[in-house]
């Protein structure tokens, strides 16, 4: 098959959404995001989504010192591309949100095309008793508050990270961030090839129906044609059966903890790993092949991880 028709699974380490409370498994301490991350490169991811937390309460965290200790880990256990968020928290300003990325120069950073509302206070039906005083009040804030990423913001963010040769996971939630994403193309502000994350499922985006899926997929196709490649996470429950949707399509996936806890119905996922040897297993049963992390970089147009800063 060739590499072009190769499946790239991101696997989201930790994120910022979910908090320490809600499972055992959520990694928080550096060592346990570097060693869920390297797990699941082993287990087949090309590329691992980064965020840092505070060790002591695992609230996010966006320092560069957060940020240090499990890049440098990783680097060295494995050839797997590491992408650093640029979304960081809904409680931080953007001039936080990017500063790692911007220091660290890696291949692939996240970048969110829309301000919206991005609601976690639904979690607080299921989740009663929390370890730190900060994790009710940060999913009940998501209530009034909203995901900031203006047109400044978004524009903000590619000119800081110009000259570092990174190119965005670009995380669309609707349909209009498409359109967001083509303005900043024509004007030639970022460049193709794009690798566009459609996120599904989460409150205040578009929804999991199939038909919003094939939506999404239809719009882009057409305004980007063969000048990006397409992946798919699903919030939650729909993790797999939109990933399925999207290799049904010939499209990418995106699974870890960040995006969903579980592994199955009320099962907790006891690893990243786990995710990644699941979905996995549903591309090799429809006979397709799982890119390496250096086939990932020939599809995307990579930098190579020799040229980044850590």
């Amino acid at each position: 098959m060739a590499k072009s028709k190769k499946v790239i699974i991101t696997c989201a380490i930790t994120g910022s959404i979910h908090t320490p409370s809600m499972s055992p498994h959520l990694p928080v301490t550096a060592q346990e995001i570097a060693d869920a991350a390297i797990g699941a490169a082993k287990a087949g991811a090309s590329i691992v989504h980064l965020h840092a937390r505070d060790p002591k309460d695992g609230r996010p965290d966006q320092s560069l010192e957060a940020y240090a200790p499990f890049l440098k880990v990783i680097k060295q256990a494995s050839d797997v591309v590491v992408n650093i968020t640029t979304g960081g928290a809904m409680t931080m300003t953007v001039e936080e949100r990017v500063k790692p990325a911007a220091s660290y120069a890696p291949e692939v950073a996240s970048l969110n095309m829309g301000t919206m509302n991005f609601g976690l206070y639904p979690m607080l039906e299921r989740f009663k008793d929390f370890k730190h005083d900060w994790e009710k009040a940060y999913l009940e804030g998501s209530r009034a508050g909203m995901f900031k990423n203006t047109l400044a913001d978004i524009e903000y963010i590619l000119k800081t990270c110009a000259d570092n040769g990174t190119r965005f996971e670009v995380e669309c939630y609707d349909i209009g961030h498409l359109y967001t994403l083509r303005h900043f193309a024509d004007r030639g502000i970022i460049k193709p090839p794009f690798f566009i994350q459609s996120v599904f499922g989460i409150l205040g985006g578009i929804g999991p129906h199939y038909e919003d899926v094939v939506m999404m997929k239809r719009t882009a196709d057409r305004l980007f044609g063969d000048q990006y490649h397409w992946s798919v996470l699903g919030a939650g429950r729909n993790q797999m059966p939109i990933a399925a949707m999207s290799l049904a399509m010939g499209g990418n996936v995106r699974v870890g903890l960040e995006d969903s806890l579980w592994i199955g119905p009320g099962k907790l996922a006891e690893s990243n790993a786990a995710q990644v040897t699941k979905v996995r297993q549903i591309i090799e049963g429809l006979g397709l092949d799982v890119a390496s992390p250096d086939e990932a970089r020939e599809i995307l147009a990579l930098k190579g991880g020799d040229k980044v800063n850590f």
